[in-house]
């Protein structure tokens, strides 16, 4: 007996049925709308709610103010924002052919009076202390003078400041008590530079940041400027993946002391190149992983330099840690040291000893004649140079590949899609876990040395340094570099250049009410505090992302039309509606 054929099932319906839940589940929920219109005219995600009162009214206003961050994941908005005003800051000063920045201007006479009045008060403060150490009968009231005078100096200093003068004329004295044992002044090493690197011609830095001007045939003039990718050396043959050959013998542990200090050998390798060039070259820049996750840097160059000088620089530098050593780790994160709170120390958990203090540790570096640093950063064979002429295509898509990936995290930027790429990953990670990042890291504890300023809080495998975690892959300071003397302006300055630039093109001015704050030394206007969460006048965030939606639309419409009509105009109207067209494709894309 054959059994029953069972009834063919129906074919799958293309549309769903109307009023189902699957019907419903196709249709666009109106937050996540929301969120992609407020991601497409440039709304921050995550507005910040601060509370600003008059102090003169009394009354109180809530205000959003953008979140800022710099991250594509927490806020896309902000972050895509940011990343328009690094390359904008790298845009202006990368061609540059006049000084970003001009001299200081002369002290005034107000100015002079203060420092000569600095002057007479230092000279009567070691008068009064030579004075009290010689004489036991009025040593007590010497004393007292030098008090009285540490005061008045500290007063002085202030003035000085106030008056329009930067940084300090003079270190601050000692006051009574304070611990001299560390007085802040660094340890003194040979200079020497060590036999296996190669030596570099030494100039005199020049005072400019200006590059060479080439003069062609027919008497036209160029004057280009560049862009350089550094990389750090090999530890291991790798797939083109990324992931090591053999990961037994991949150097680990090199890489990870590399990733720590690598901002530390690029600021070295600035230094030698001025120095062999000798001129004060300029530098902007990103510090990003590769493929194997280890740091390289791009940087946009002002000027040019031979390519065959930036390779002999890159293979003499080098930097030294000296610390203490690191080959054998004596704790474990499962079995740490202990701390003794009557000590005041981490202690052995079997014979209760101290560990060795960081003082000792680093004397114990310095004593001995045989002592090697703990780790040498080297750059690898690689350096790729290039140059660039400025206004070209060639230019604006290279400011764009500095910038590529600095938007995300330093895991993030190469995709890890298979399990060999996860667990080399993971082999850096538990390695850079277990390294210490400074002189005050807990993983110090693990190898019997007890960090700087060492206390009972610290966890040892558990720095709470930036470098420790796996999102930055070691690099754990700023991934954007950028030289002192680069665009001759802040990132603050470029926000205030883009507002300027709107409210010239759309005619408006400052209002009183959101005018500027009080000049120094006069009293604030306005008392700003963070907003609670459960404030009663806190309006829910939709209702916040609305508004600024609207708003958003609205300015982006007047600027649009501004820009239709002044295209109408004469090109001399045009100047005066539109001074800076750099700021203008600036809005177009926000």
């Amino acid at each position: 007996m054959t059994a029953p054929t069972l009834p063919t099932a129906p074919a799958p319906r293309e549309e769903p049925r109307p009023g189902s839940r699957a019907a419903r589940l196709g249709l666009p929920m109106s937050a996540a709308v929301l969120k992609e219109m407020c991601a497409e005219y440039g709304v921050c995600l995550r507005p910040v709610s601060l509370r600003r009162t008059d102090l003169h009214t009394g009354q109180t206003e809530l205000i959003d103010i953008p979140c800022g961050s710099t991250r594509e994941d927490k806020c896309a908005p902000c972050a895509k924002r940011a990343r328009r005003l690094r390359q904008t800051q790298i845009r202006e000063g990368w061609h540059r052919t006049a000084e970003p920045l001009p001299g200081p201007a002369p002290a005034t006479y107000e100015q002079r009076g203060l420092i000569m009045l600095r002057a007479d008060f230092e000279f009567a403060r070691d008068e009064a202390i030579r004075e009290a150490l010689a004489s036991k009968k009025d040593g007590e009231r010497r004393w007292e003078q030098v008090a009285e005078l540490d005061e008045a100096i500290a007063e002085v200093e202030e003035s000085i400041a106030a008056e329009g003068m930067r940084g300090r004329v003079a270190p601050s004295h000692p006051k009574p008590g304070d611990d001299q044992a560390d007085n802040g002044k660094r340890r003194q090493r040979s200079t020497r530079r060590r036999q296996d690197a190669p030596d570099l011609p030494r100039q005199k830095v020049e005072q400019r940041t200006i590059g060479r001007v080439y003069v062609a045939p027919d008497g036209t003039e160029h004057q280009p400027s560049m862009w350089l990718t550094v990389t750090l050396d090999s530890y291991g043959k790798v797939h083109s993946d990324g992931t090591p050959v053999n990961p037994a013998t991949y150097d680990y542990r090199s890489a990870a002391w590399d990733a720590v200090h690598f901002p530390r050998l690029l600021d070295r390798f600035f230094q030698n190149l001025r120095r062999c060039v000798g001129w004060n070259v300029q530098y902007a820049g990103c510090v990003e992983p590769q493929r194997r996750l280890a740091p390289h840097a791009h940087f946009a160059i002002r000027g040019t330099i031979p390519r065959e000088i930036l390779r002999q620089v890159a293979a003499a530098t080098y930097h030294q840690v000296w610390w203490p050593s690191v080959e054998r780790m004596i704790y474990t994160p499962d079995r740490p040291p202990v701390w003794d709170a009557d000590q005041g120390a981490w202690c052995d958990p079997d014979s209760r000893q101290p560990l060795t203090s960081w003082a000792d540790a680093l004397d114990q570096v310095d004593t001995d004649p045989d002592a090697e640093p703990v780790h040498v950063a080297r750059f690898g064979a690689q350096v790729l140079a290039e140059g660039v002429t400025p206004g070209t295509e060639h230019a604006a898509r290279t400011i764009g590949y500095i910038t590529k990936y600095i938007t995300k995290s330093a895991a993030d930027c190469h995709k890890t899609d298979t399990d060999r790429q996860r667990q080399h990953l993971d082999r850096l990670w538990h390695t850079l876990r277990v390294t210490p990042c400074s002189d005050r890291c807990a993983n110090w504890l693990l190898y019997g040395v007890q960090p700087k300023k060492a206390d009972g809080r610290m966890q040892p495998g558990r720095c709470k340094g930036k470098t420790h975690q796996r999102a930055t892959l070691g690099i754990g300071g700023r991934r954007i570099l950028v030289s002192r003397d680069w665009s001759g302006k802040t990132l603050a300055d470029h926000k205030a250049d883009t507002r300027a630039w709107v409210r010239n093109l759309l005619g408006v001015s400052v209002d009183a009410e959101h005018a500027d704050p009080a000049e120094p030394g006069e009293p604030a206007s306005f008392a700003w505090e963070m907003a609670k969460p459960n404030d009663a006048d806190l309006a829910p965030l939709g209702h916040r992302l609305l508004r600024a939606l609207s708003q958003r639309a609205q300015w982006k419409a007047a600027i649009l039309a501004v820009q239709d009509r002044a295209a109408q105009l004469v090109p001399a109207d045009v100047s005066a509606i539109a001074p800076v067209p750099t700021h203008r494709e600036e809005m177009n894309r926000e």
